[in-house]
């Protein structure tokens, strides 16, 4: 049977980790790519559907080469056509955007393109089921992502489609500094495109199990799970959170790339103990009782190590500015520094080194809003929560 892949965005998860492993599987037949940057847009074209990425593995970066790319910018009416066919005849679609807010703005709404696509199948069952991972760094994503589509098509797919949460550990990065790009010898995505994909190695990517009826995954390399909630919160609280906290320390010291902490051992110890003992404890008090390894100590512990040691990775230099950038959302009430805090103190837990990055975290951005009262920050920051929910983790940032 022929299959087709379609992605929403060349970024670097897009193009970095989902692209290549759907030429590494060798199952589809098409390659198609919805992305509205036009320098990106002809780069590819005029490499005739090729461009590079570089993998961190081991003590190297190997350079990757993607072929028969079709790239198409939905806001080109003759493009956005070829897309909504794409879609349709899609079997496996990936949306990797910067946040699930672009889900439906602007004049190239993924959530309408993907529903005229997807209707298609209800309407012709002659065409294949699909299942729509949601890869943006979000608990609910693929909800999300099917409530705007479903705006569009209230009465549904008729059972065609399922929107896939994804839980991916991978640490990625698009490298737009030139001397950089020289320095360490990385390949661009094409000769007329100065930008490179660095990303590293590790690949494990956890899915929804659910899949249309007689579905057959392409993608056949995911880990498919019942109830993906528990791995994302743990990615989500406990990767993403320590990730965050090792950058404000390492900012507070004045490192510029997270490798450097490795020279700073006391401070490596202290996201330790935040991940393992702190929010750790939290994930494994909310859900030791599933039987999964991930959530036992001895589970959770190795996890951290291996996290904690990929964060530091020599190889991917990832500047703690990109790190700790955007700290009111990383201290948004679902967010995960303060989500962090929360989950700890649920298993009766002090947060105190969170507690530190989250008071790190608030200066950075009384900063950037000019607030000068750190109480007026965080009320400005949780506007929608009800002070008595928030009243207990304010008084301990203050």
């Amino acid at each position: 049977m022929r299959r087709t892949f379609v992605g929403f965005g060349f970024g670097a998860i897009q193009a970095g980790l989902f692209l290549p492993e759907v030429q590494k599987s060798g199952n589809f037949d098409r390659i198609v790519v919805s992305e509205i940057d036009p320098v990106l847009v002809d780069a590819i074209r005029n490499s005739g559907g090729k461009y590079f990425c570089n993998i961190a593995a081991g003590k190297q970066v190997k350079a990757v080469q993607v072929t028969g790319v079709e790239i198409y910018n939905p806001l080109q009416d003759v493009d956005r056509s070829s897309l909504v066919e794409a879609v349709a005849e899609a079997s496996e679609l990936c949306t990797a955007l910067p946040s699930f807010h672009m889900y439906d703005t602007g004049p190239a709404s993924v959530a309408q393109l993907l529903t005229e696509g997807l209707r298609r199948k209800k309407e012709q069952p002659e065409l294949p089921a699909a299942v729509v991972y949601s890869a943006e760094n979000d608990t609910r994503a693929a909800k999300r992502l099917e409530e705007a589509c479903l705006n569009y098509a209230n009465d549904g797919f008729a059972h065609q489609v399922v929107f896939s949460e994804t839980v991916i550990g991978k640490m990625c990065s698009i490298v737009t500094d030139l001397s950089r790009i020289q320095r360490e010898s990385l390949c661009p995505v094409t000769k007329a495109c100065p930008r490179a994909i660095l990303v590293e190695a590790f690949n494990q990517v956890f899915v929804d199990q659910e899949t249309p009826t007689g579905f057959i995954r392409g993608l056949n390399q995911f880990s498919p799970k019942s109830d993906l909630y528990p791995f994302a919160l743990a990615k989500f609280l406990g990767q993403n959170a320590t990730h965050a906290t090792l950058g404000y320390f390492a900012e507070s010291e004045g490192l510029e790339y997270m490798s450097e902490l490795s020279a700073h051992p006391k401070i490596i110890a202290r996201g330790l103990h935040a991940y393992t003992e702190e929010v750790g404890q939290g994930l494994i008090y909310q859900f030791g009782k599933l039987g999964e390894h991930l959530f036992t100590r001895h589970g959770f512990a190795e996890h951290a190590k291996m996290a904690v040691e990929r964060m530091l990775n020599p190889l991917l230099a990832d500047p703690v500015t990109r790190v700790t950038r955007d700290p009111v959302r990383k201290l948004g009430w679902d967010d995960r520094l303060v989500g962090a805090i929360r989950i700890t103190r649920q298993a009766g837990v002090e947060p105190v080194v969170l507690l530190e990055a989250a008071r790190l975290a608030l200066n950075k951005a009384c900063m950037e809003k000019l607030w000068t009262d750190r109480a007026h920050g965080l009320s400005q920051i949780w506007s929608g929560v009800k002070t008595c929910e928030f009243k207990a983790i304010q008084d301990l940032l203050l």
